[in-house]
């Protein structure tokens, strides 16, 4: 028999909000955060605009020194980590040890420390590269940190499959607790990768919007003057446990995972596949992972990244898979509001519907506007929406073609 599956602690690092109060607020308040580029000049880049962490502080959690030695997106992944552990009140003991995991996701990893370190190689030669340039560039080691800082033996890995990886991530820790080969499970991703360096590939690949003098109206995701996706940064950090444990502990508990479904297109290195079809398939396999007839999910936390090809096509895959009912469902896209998080957005999007599932509260897809006749569902647009969820999926698709798709539900004993 397999063991269920619960989620007892929620970490965001996010740029709405750091926490999951100030990051829930920001999302059914509809806040963006979007901005001008702060972090370099970006005065020969089409795009200028990003949705940047602000005022993010890992002191309470780093040290220093520590920090020192880490990337900008490992920082990012241990102060979620810590953030989720506090919420979830649970302390790794060594008895737990082994049976405590680390499974996370990150698309691009230390770009910042490569960039800089290569800098410095061009600069000042081989002589001036940091000892910790390697260690800190690769992005597993972000898994490893987190697991150091708090003593997790178990299972411990970091994925990376584009904008999917977090979702492959907390669909693998959810395999792994359902089987036994943990009873703890530190899962979610983190990424931060607005750099000189990744913004110009993005921009070269007419991948970002351009509404430069609009930053917060940028991201409209369903919407027919949708121009692009709009890049952020951060982190989402889960803590998942089996029902047993967290029962043992008196823990409380979140939301259930109940289904995981993966997919690849094998079609292009970027665009989706016509018809979305392989996503649909995702959310079918995870459905029935769940054994959830597709009538009784509630809500779709959407992939909804706002570029032209995306929104059209996870609409039409929708359609696939709920037929009639997918127009009785509520969709929303956090893209709108948090910018496209790349490799850590299913990580934060998994957050977000959690607490929407357990406060029965819609973030909205802000910034829809103009009805495009692709997308016809309900978007949820502008304004968060009261709505019993008893079942939701989030979607995760990345470059390369990876579909991701988790089940979610209200906890019930």
């Amino acid at each position: 028999m397999k063991n269920r599956v619960v989620i007892t602690g929620l970490g965001p690092v996010t740029p709405v909000g750091i926490g999951k109060n100030k990051f829930w607020q920001s999302l059914i308040q509809g806040k963006c955060g979007i901005d001008r580029i702060s972090y370099f000049d970006t005065e020969n880049y089409p795009t200028k605009i990003a949705a940047e962490v602000k005022n993010f502080d890992y002191t309470n959690y780093i040290s220093v020194k520590e920090a020192n030695r880490m990337d900008k997106s490992t920082q990012f992944s241990v102060v979620a980590a810590m953030l989720a552990l506090e919420d979830s009140k649970l302390k790794i003991t060594e008895k737990d040890s082994y049976s405590a995991g680390v499974i996370t996701g990150s698309g691009i990893g230390g770009i910042g420390t490569l960039e800089k370190q290569h800098k410095i190689l061009l600069e000042k030669g081989p002589g001036r590269v940091s000892p910790f340039f390697v260690p800190m560039m690769i992005s597993n080691i972000s898994a490893g940190e987190i697991a150091i800082k708090i003593g997790a033996k178990g299972p411990n890995e970091v994925i990376t499959t584009a904008c999917a990886s977090s979702t492959h991530a907390i669909g693998m820790a959810f395999k792994l607790l359902q089987q036994g080969d943990a009873q703890i499970i530190i899962s979610g991703g983190a990424e931060a990768a607005i750099t000189p360096m990744a913004l110009a590939g993005f921009c070269k690949m007419r991948a970002l919007s351009t509404q430069n003098d609009h930053p917060k109206n940028a991201s409209k995701p369903f919407d027919k003057e949708r121009d692009g996706f709009t890049m952020a940064e951060g982190a989402g950090i889960l803590i998942l446990e089996t029902l047993q444990h967290a029962k043992e502990r008196n823990a409380d508990i979140y939301a259930e995972i109940l289904g995981f479904g993966m997919t690849a297109d094998a079609y292009h290195i970027t665009a989706p596949a016509p018809e979305g079809e392989a996503a649909a398939k995702a959310m079918e396999i995870a459905l029935k992972d769940a054994k959830i007839e597709p009538s009784r999910i509630d809500y779709v936390n959407a992939h909804g990244t706002s570029t032209p090809l995306n929104d059209k096509l996870e609409t039409l895959a929708v359609k696939r898979v709920f037929g009639e009912h997918a127009y009785n469902l509520k969709i929303s896209s956090n893209k709108s509001m948090t910018g496209h998080l790349l490799g850590a957005s299913g990580g934060a999007e998994a957050i977000a519907t959690v607490l929407t599932i357990k406060n029965d509260l819609i973030p909205p897809t802000i910034n829809y506007n103009s009805p495009d006749p692709d997308c016809d569902l309900d978007y949820v647009p502008n304004k968060s929406e009261k709505k019993i969820v008893n079942y939701a999926i989030s979607n995760s698709f990345g470059f390369g073609g990876h579909n991701g798709v988790i089940v979610l539900g209200k906890y019930k004993e």
